[in-house]
């Protein structure tokens, strides 16, 4: 029998991205969606792209809908998913795709979001390098699971190899990123607005203030100890979704093409959902939409003695919603695999 599942805010971008991937889960039931202003409507109405879920009517998000339930998804904005998770029961699994729930340091939660802080949960990037192995044993038999940030997801998977075998300096990471805006949310936004992106570009929490950089120096903290430092920088561009992360490192003396490939293979070799790409290779954006799939590809500057890794991912699948799904499956022993499309689609 299936497992009973809710979505809490299934009528934005990321929620709306969950109810399309769960309707070819085989072990897991979409029984109920929640909403703000969407209460009254129906996922055809709200979602006409979602033709299996298109009977289901959205209801008031409260714990006394969500209750009941098997696995609970929380998309809801930043701030709202801590004092409702609070209120569900311990035995239900739930699975924050929000960014209440993903800082171990109630310090940094202060530095970049508003509101209080409702502590750190599992982390759903199961790929992601650890000091003992992967994140994903961290997720077997959890209760409670933070998906990453988006952003955050693609510049840790991309560096943290590295880091960790300490073949570049962890105080000297840059990122620049070419991200789609609905990376935003689905809220209506000037500068996200067709006349203000189309045949446009700029770079937005400039200098440090992306919300997403502590989430990173969490993630690579935890294959050497150390916080490290990152200059981080997004850039929107005219695409409705997807990320291209551009990271760069300074390398160590004894670091070359072929190190750094061995140790990248080695820590994705044998992964599903992250892929090496051979030597002169370097992903698109494309080529990873509609599937729960990052890309990576590595080269050396030689000149400036730098790390050159190049990430793609969809925003909303890998980046978000995938990633919930594919952590939610190795807390119930499921396949990790399931119901996540590994094919993309094109043109």
């Amino acid at each position: 029998m299936a497992l009973r599942v809710a979505v809490a805010g299934a009528s934005g971008y990321a929620g709306g991205e969950l109810l399309r991937l769960l309707a070819q889960h085989p072990d897991l039931e979409v029984a109920t969606v929640t909403g703000h202003s969407s209460v009254g409507s129906t996922v055809g109405e709200v979602q006409p792209h979602l033709a299996s879920a298109a009977h289901l009517v959205f209801q008031e998000t409260t714990p006394e809908v969500l209750a009941g339930h098997d696995v609970v998804f929380l998309a809801l904005p930043h701030g709202q998913s801590g004092a409702l998770a609070a209120q569900l029961p311990e035995d239900v699994l739930v699975v924050d795709a929000g960014a209440d729930h993903r800082l171990t340091d109630e310090a940094d939660w202060h530095a970049f979001y508003p509101g209080d802080w409702h502590g750190a949960w599992a982390y759903g990037v199961p790929e992601l390098p650890t000091a003992t192995g992967k994140q994903r044993d961290a997720l077997v038999g959890a209760k409670r699971i933070a998906a990453p940030g988006c952003n955050a997801s693609a510049v840790s998977l991309a560096l943290a190899p590295a880091v960790a075998a300490g073949l570049v300096d962890q105080e000297d990471l840059v990122a620049v990123l070419a991200v789609g805006p609905s990376g935003a949310g689905r809220s209506t936004r000037p500068d996200l607005s067709a006349s203000e992106l189309l045949g446009s570009a700029h770079a937005y929490a400039v200098g440090g203030t992306h919300r997403h950089v502590p989430e990173i120096l969490q993630n690579l903290a935890l294959v050497t100890g150390a916080r490290g430092s990152i200059s981080f920088t997004p850039v929107l561009v005219p695409m409705a979704r997807g990320i291209l992360a551009t990271c760069t490192a300074t390398l160590a003396p004894d670091a070359d093409e072929r190190r750094l490939r061995a140790v990248y293979e080695e820590a994705y070799g044998d992964e599903r959902f992250v892929h090496v790409l051979p030597g002169g290779r370097y992903p698109a954006v494309e080529h990873t939409i509609g599937a729960n799939r990052l890309l990576l590809g590595l080269g050396v500057d030689e000149a400036a003695r730098r790390l050159v890794v190049v990430a793609a991912l969809d925003n909303l699948v890998k980046g978000t919603a995938g990633a919930a799904i594919q952590s939610a499956n190795i807390a119930l022993g499921l396949p990790e695999s399931a119901g996540l499309p590994i094919d993309g689609t094109a043109p």
